[in-house]
């Protein structure tokens, strides 16, 4: 598998080389190197194999330098939605000359350490390995899985490379041995723009858990009040409506809201907080390593997902969140977007609102504060829905995939 991650809080890739190892296979998963922060290679429990490599040939230098504080499971590195470290066009000439030619440096590095692995299969994570991994399939013999975790055609923060991004995928996604995406929409997405068999759906469902009675928002940052506590988490990022949920919470008296995770929107949530004077009521959490997460999500009444109907990529997203509230046992407030009616519908999770109405999203969020009753009814709903909405529940999806793939092994 290649990632233009470091590895270190990909749930889905994770899931998906634990069970892959689990049925049998060998999985190495090739992955960014940041000095101070990551290894280089790592074996974890499960038994899949991590190979970083670096993102610079001056990567021994930055090695000598001081490691960032903090730099365990909470460090964040800043990124640009493709794993970049900023967008190209804000950067000086120079600076772009060799921000390009280090990000060719560490493909060229990931190159030769998937060609050198001569695999059965080489299983590109997302549009930015495609091209690595499919000549990497083709100078090892291997046969292609491309995994498409997101419509980077039409994704927020991908304008300059639509383009580029579709010809990518035009021309390499019919070559693949298998494909698979995250929702329904998608795959008929994929399979209408590039003429070729419906991807294999597997939704970003985390494991099935046990509900965890948790306390530890609470006593994390000291909520003294018996308010409810109204968690979002995930990429603090552009288009998700968290601006108008910061604002939306000064109409929502008598209840926490906490954002979990970093990103790019945290200094204007933080302004409009203070703007607002809601520093009480609104808070702040940094990202946490993938293991702690359920306990602090277990520990919320209602998660909310008021991601905006900005592009393709948005309207067609089930969202990780939704399930991480499901496993959690939270009564959901989401916004109504096909994928995400299917699964709140279907389970009956919740409340749906129109995607950008400050004023539902307000009154959805007030009902069920307001509602005592209400909220433990759509969580046992949740826990009910739990076990259907578990990793487990399709991973013989992907077994599946790999097992037709392997029995006829044409080379990419």
């Amino acid at each position: 598998m290649v990632v233009w991650n470091e590895f270190r809080n990909d749930a889905r890739v994770l899931k998906e080389a634990e069970t892959l190892c689990s049925a049998g296979h060998q999985v190495t998963v090739h992955a960014l190197h940041t000095p101070g922060v990551t290894q280089e290679h790592e074996v974890l429990q499960s038994g899949v194999r991590v190979v970083r490599v670096a993102r610079s040939p001056l990567w021994k230098w930055r090695k000598r330098k001081k490691a960032p504080a903090g730099s365990g499971e909470r460090f964040v590195a800043k990124a640009s939605p493709s794993g970049a470290s900023g967008p190209i066009g804000r950067l000086s000439p120079v600076r772009q000359v060799l921000r390009i030619f280090a990000r060719l440096w560490t493909h060229a590095g990931l190159l030769w350490h998937l060609t050198r692995c001569r695999a059965d299969v080489v299983h590109a994570h997302d549009v930015n390995t495609l091209p690595t991994a499919w000549l990497a399939a083709v100078f090892s013999g291997a046969s292609l899985v491309y995994d498409a975790h997101e419509i980077s055609t039409s994704r927020e923060g991908y304008a300059s490379f639509r383009k580029l991004v579709a010809v990518v995928e035009k021309v390499l996604m019919p070559r693949a041995n298998g494909t698979i995406t995250t929702t329904v929409a998608r795959a008929k997405f994929f399979a209408r723009a590039y003429g070729v068999e419906r991807p294999v759906v597997l939704q970003n469902r985390p494991r099935q858990q046990q509900v965890l009675a948790s306390n530890r928002i609470r006593d994390e940052l000291g909520l003294v009040r018996p308010w409810p506590i109204i968690v979002y988490q995930g990429g603090v990022q552009q288009g998700r409506g968290l601006e108008r949920l910061a604002r939306v919470a000064l109409d929502v008296p008598d209840a926490y809201f906490v954002f979990i995770g970093g990103g790019r929107l945290e200094a204007s949530l933080r302004s409009i907080v203070a703007e607002l004077r809601l520093e009480e009521r609104v808070r702040f959490i940094p990202t946490v390593a993938l293991a702690e997460l359920p306990s602090y999500t277990a520990s919320a009444d209602i998660g909310v997902q008021p991601i905006e109907n900005t592009c393709l990529n948005h309207y067609t997203t089930d969202s990780n969140k939704l399930f991480e509230y499901v496993q959690a046992g939270l009564p959901v407030v989401a916004s109504d977007l096909p994928e995400i009616r299917r699964v709140v519908r279907e389970h009956d999770l919740g409340l749906l609102v129109p995607p950008g109405d400050s004023a539902a999203l307000g009154s959805a969020l007030r009902e069920l504060v307001a509602d005592r009753s209400k909220r433990q009814y759509y969580a046992a709903q949740s826990r009910k829905a739990s076990v259907a909405l578990s990793w487990e529940s399709q991973e013989h999806e992907l077994v599946a995939l790999y097992e037709s793939v392997l029995s006829d092994p044409v080379p990419a």
